[in-house]
Parts: structure tokens; sequence; C-alpha cells
């Protein structure tokens, strides 16, 4: 278990440099803008150093400050695992964004917006395939979407738009396109890496129906309905676990699985839709 995690912090550290590297290396000097509160990160520390003559505001520390609101309300209202990891993101980052310098290393824009969309998007993907984040608008994201019951990819939209609308108006809408361009080289790099649903339904069947039940309600928020079963060739009676996850919590429920019961057979399928409220409170 000791090296399962290691391994996971080792990637998310991993995730943090690439993260880092598409800022420092190719956005940020060409005024396109990453996804995210890292892109609202860069905008702010843009205001502070071009209108309002503000010099030296680091983007990391922004982005770290953004994020320590975020992650008291993610302690509370998505997880303490994903919440922990996507704070050890965040705060991996920011460090890289500090210790990597900032420099130009294309004069071309376009080269700029791809490759840093692509280094971005490999980044995220990996942090996103180990169960971690890299915080802010993901836990935002996820807390809205439990509200309002309403799909994830509508509050990123929301957020995304905004940035390249600010981008267009700060510097010209040759920027806006560009960032438009990096957010979709992101998305279809992290796509490629990282399953692309927003929601999944996960069936358990276990033998060890009490001990999963507690040990996922301690680790994530989320609601069970538990069903009898039997096992077709043993006869012998077993129970299916059903709960709808978003992609962010693959990870955690595998781990938690793999931990409480491995001999647990788990099925994992798409979720298109559903109806009613998302929380761990509704049984």
């Amino acid at each position: 278990m000791f090296s399962f995690e290691f391994k996971r912090i080792l990637i998310v550290l991993v995730g943090a440099v690439f993260n880092a590297l598409s800022l420092n290396l190719f956005l940020i000097e060409a005024n396109v803008y990453a996804s995210g509160f890292t892109g609202v990160a860069q905008l702010l520390t843009s205001i502070f150093q071009d209108f309002l003559n503000v010099p030296g505001v680091s983007t990391g520390l922004i982005l770290l400050l953004l994020n320590i609101p975020v992650a008291i309300l993610g302690w509370f209202k998505v997880g303490k695992g994903f919440t922990i990891y996507s704070i050890i993101s965040v705060g991996f980052t920011t460090l890289f964004l500090e210790v990597i310098p900032v420099v130009q290393l294309s004069e071309d824009i376009i080269l700029n917006a791809v490759f840093g969309g692509v280094i971005g998007g490999f980044g995220v993907g990996i942090t996103l395939k180990w169960g971690a984040s890299t915080g802010g608008l993901d836990i935002v994201a996820m807390i809205l979407s439990r509200m309002r019951d309403r799909p994830i990819g509508i509050y990123f939209l929301i957020i995304n738009s905004l940035i390249i609308a600010v981008a267009g108006l700060l510097y010209s809408p040759e920027n806006a396109l560009y960032t438009l361009l990096t957010l979709y080289v992101t998305t279809r790099v992290i796509d490629a890496i990282h399953t692309r649903h927003e929601k999944l339904t996960a069936m358990i069947i276990t033998t060890k129906a009490a001990d999963l039940e507690k040990a996922i309600h301690s680790q994530m928020v989320r609601g069970i309905t538990t069903l009898p079963a039997k096992g077709a060739f043993t006869q012998q009676d077993k129970n299916m676990l059903v709960m709808v996850i978003t992609r962010y919590e693959l990870y955690d429920l595998q781990s938690i699985i793999s931990e409480v019961d491995p001999q647990a057979f788990t099925n994992i399928v798409q979720t298109t839709g559903i109806f009613g409220f998302f929380r761990k409170d509704d049984k």
C-alpha cells in the first residue's frame, strides 16, 4: 500500500512539472492562457503587471492563493482523499512555477499554443488518471454539479469562456483564438490519457459489503445502493454495491476495493445521465 501511494505522489509530482513547463516555457510569454484556475492565475498576473504596473507578481503564488478556499470546500464537500492529492498537485505546481524560469522558446504563437496545450494536457491527464486533480476548477465544478445536478463540463465551459473573452479584451482577438486552440488541444490530450466520461456507474460484487460500504463512505462523498446477489456457479451469497461516481473518483474507488476485498468483481460502465440528487446522504 505504501509503494502504491508513493507511486501516486510521484505521478502527481510529474504532472506538476509538466503543468509548470507548459506555462513557463510556452504560454505565459505568449499571452496564451491555460484552462481553469491556472488560466485565471495567468490573467490576474497579466493584469497586475501590464495594467496595474505591479511587477514581480507570481503566477504560482496567485494559483496557490486561489486554491486555498477551494481546498477547504473540497475537504468537506468532495472527499478527503481527492482533496489531499489535489492540494499536493497544486503545491508542487506552485513550487515548479517558481523554480523553472519563464523563457520564450519560440516567437511563433501557434507553436506556443499547441505545445503548451499538449504538455499541459499531459500533466493534467496523468494527474486525473491517478485519482488527483490540478485543483481549483475541478473541485468547484464537482461541488456545483452536485448542488445543481448539472454536468461538470458546463462549469468548465463557463470559466474557460470567460478566460477567452478577457484575453481578447485585454490583448487582442488573436490571443483569444490562440487561447481557444490551447484549450482544445489540452482537452483532446486529457481525453486520450484519461476517461472522457464525466459520470460512471460502478457495480461491485463482493462478500464484504459492510466493510466496503464503511471504507467508501470514509473516503468518498457518495451514496451506495446494496442489493442481494448469488454466484451462479458457486451458489455463494454475495452483495452487489451500485454507485455513481465522477471520473475523478475512479482511482480512489479502485484503491479502496483492492484494499478491502481484492476478490471483488467490479464492472464500470458509462453513465449518460442521472435523475435526482447525486450526494452521499441520499439513500
